[in-house]
């Protein structure tokens, strides 16, 4: 051709690496623009345009022979019974910097020193006019939902996806989800840290620095933990341009399931019963003969421990009011050990702080959805730089043959 700044059909699939046919697929997905060549033969693409899409495409990973999505992310790594944060190991961030530094870690890759986050007294008065009108037997998951679209409603600039505007928006949205939650307990002073804000809003009991310093480990342990179900429908909500919280309501309606942000709750319950009948055996065998999965216990990314577990253990180890409830779960994963071996994960860890604390069933669950709208935000920043609705498989029609009768 001797304009270069436009291609063929055959020249733009040679550099995109795909069949001609699929070059049209892009087309029909709106990936692509096209014009008719000279003389009406053909299809033309700027050469621009169809190098970006190849920029693209090449960050995507190929698809895993099972059929299931994959592409590249720069926030979380897992190997080898480790996971990292930007290259750096999340469990040695945990222990050195509190959540609200590490999530400007996990947004960002700076670490500011003392980062706190700040909810607005407008916002803050929308989410808890929403979650004060909800009914009285409403539980945590339902409260930050409808935080967060009240919040949405109050924000006339959601649909500024700007990097700066999208991480403004981040460290004002998950104190306002806090601040939002009923209290439970009397504030005290030190409660400008978003550990020790969720404190008050999970147990009446007083804190201590050292339950403070579990929690706010937690939290930021939490974060990511690459494509978990909730993020991957948060980067789905992305890929169509949807607000930031828009896509914390999707990961939030993900979240809420018993395989995935309630399995903590599953666990406190089992840990309160092994107190209650003094020993894990009657528990476990109840499970095991019911066909229920023992709660807790072993991850599929994770053949070894889980390393979230073993940090938030050996905290618990040093709180005296954490001393029955951790017998209970070692108690757990022993009994269970001479049936099929399965290392403790995060949901028993968390149980463990919510049953020693005082703390109710869904604490857990409450501690996982906070910490993990950070990861959510993270994972939007990253799909806002991708081609919009780049995520859009094809359906596998098996109904009925058109066509059918009117019914």
């Amino acid at each position: 051709m001797t304009d270069q700044s436009r291609l063929t059909t055959r020249e733009a699939a040679e550099r995109l690496g795909v069949k001609p046919e699929t070059v049209y697929a892009y087309v029909s997905r709106g990936q692509l623009s096209s014009e008719r060549a000279p003389g009406g033969r053909g299809s033309t693409f700027d050469a621009k345009e169809v190098d970006a899409l190849a920029r693209r495409s090449a960050r995507r990973e190929p698809a895993a022979r099972t059929g299931e999505l994959t592409f590249r992310t720069g926030l979380t790594l897992i190997d080898k019974d480790h996971y990292y944060f930007r290259g750096v190991d999340a469990v040695e961030l945990a222990g050195a910097y509190g959540f609200e530094e590490v999530a400007e870690w996990v947004w960002t890759g700076t670490l500011p020193r003392g980062a706190r986050f700040t909810a607005p007294q407008q916002f803050l008065d929308a989410a808890r006019l929403a979650v004060g009108a909800l009914p009285a037997h409403s539980g945590a998951m339902d409260r930050l939902r409808a935080a967060t679209v009240a919040v949405s409603a109050a924000d006339p600039l959601r649909f500024d996806l700007e990097p700066a505007a999208v991480l403004g928006c981040a460290r004002m949205l998950i104190p306002t989800l806090v601040g939002a939650l009923p209290p439970a307990g009397k504030r005290h002073r030190g409660a400008e840290r978003l550990a020790w804000q969720l404190w008050h809003r999970l147990t009446p009991r007083l804190p201590d620095e050292a339950s403070i310093n579990v929690l706010d480990t937690a939290l930021a342990l939490l974060i990511d933990h690459d494509l978990a179900a909730s993020t991957l429908a948060a980067r789905v909500a992305a890929s169509a341009r949807a607000h930031p919280y828009a896509v914390v309501s999707a990961g939030l309606g993900a979240l809420d399931g018993p395989l995935h942000g309630a399995a903590s709750g599953l666990a406190h319950q089992m840990l309160a019963e092994v107190l209650e009948r003094g020993g894990a055996a009657p528990v476990v065998a109840a499970h095991l003969r019911s066909g229920r999965r023992v709660p807790g216990l072993g991850h599929r990314l994770y053949p070894g421990e889980d390393p979230r577990a073993q940090a938030l253990f050996k905290l618990l180890a040093e709180l005296p009011q954490a001393e029955e409830a951790l017998a209970a779960a070692h108690d757990v994963v022993a009994t269970t050990a001479r049936h099929t071996e399965l290392h403790a994960n995060v949901d028993l860890a968390l149980a463990v702080f919510s049953v020693a604390c005082g703390m109710p069933v869904e604490a857990g669950e409450t501690v996982f959805a906070v910490a993990r709208t950070a990861g959510w935000i993270a994972h939007a920043l990253e799909e806002y730089e991708e081609h919009p609705l780049r995520m859009r498989p094809s359906a596998h029609y098996n109904g009925p043959r058109p066509p059918q009768p009117l019914p």
